[in-house]
């Protein structure tokens, strides 16, 4: 097996990302593409994707969306996330590891991948990825309502300038020729998160520098310690 960098490839680790997929009980189904669905966000798996790029402003950072979708597809609830890496971002093993251990803990929750978050290493840039396109598109084989989050940081900037309640996040989703395309210029309300004050704790918790104490997978795997679940963040 291939094990070098994905960028631009990610189909040589095609055998390995798909079993630990199934494994995780992300059963390949038939239902609406992701441009049809509505996602909604939980306060604290929000925070946890911000504060994860705010830790690390000069990497590229990602992490994976945890939650359920309804019986038709039409509504997916983003219940948390998972931080995976700041530095070995494109690496197969780390991403291999990381996706065993998030299986087994989210995986007796009944919760599974439901999408994928990115941030960008320059603070202006907004385009997609090939690494963030293709670990997506594996994600959309089992998941099709899967949608990817791209960190949008002029929104994030101007939060202290007005009561903004919507994600500092743009969305991606699948259309019917299966590219990955922006929902709208505003995400058209597509992505919604469930608690309307989580922008003013978001504030709240950047003032308080707790951006610090974020832990991923990198992290974690240089020192097993830390906890990549991050418990104590919210206390």
């Amino acid at each position: 097996m291939n094990i070098k960098n994905i960028e631009g490839n990610i189909i040589s680790i095609k055998p390995y990302f798909d079993l630990r997929l199934s494994f995780f009980g992300i059963i390949q189904a038939q239902g609406v593409m992701g441009g049809e669905s509505r996602y909604e966000i939980h306060q604290n798996a929000y925070i946890k994707l911000v504060l994860h790029a705010l830790k690390h402003r000069t990497s590229a950072v990602n992490a994976v969306l945890l939650g359920r979708s309804d019986g038709a597809g039409s509504t997916v609830e983003i219940v948390d996330s998972a931080p995976l890496f700041h530095s070995q971002i494109g690496l197969l093993p780390p991403l291999e590891i990381a996706l065993i251990m998030i299986e087994e803990y989210y995986g007796d929750k009944g919760l599974s991948i439901v999408g994928y978050f990115h941030a960008n290493e320059r603070y202006d840039d907004f385009e997609l990825g090939s690494v963030a396109k293709n670990i997506g598109d594996h994600i959309t084989r089992y998941f099709p309502q899967a949608a990817l989050l791209l960190m949008d940081n002029k929104k994030l900037e101007s939060l202290h300038k007005g009561k903004d309640r919507s994600p500092v996040m743009q969305i991606f989703t699948k259309d019917a020729s299966s590219s990955w395309k922006l929902v709208g210029e505003e995400g058209s309300n597509q992505l919604a998160i469930k608690e309307p004050s989580a922008n003013v704790v978001l504030l709240d918790y950047i003032s308080s520098e707790k951006w610090k104490g974020i832990i991923d997978f990198d992290d974690h795997l240089d020192d097993i310690s830390k906890d990549w679940l991050n418990s104590q963040l919210f206390n």
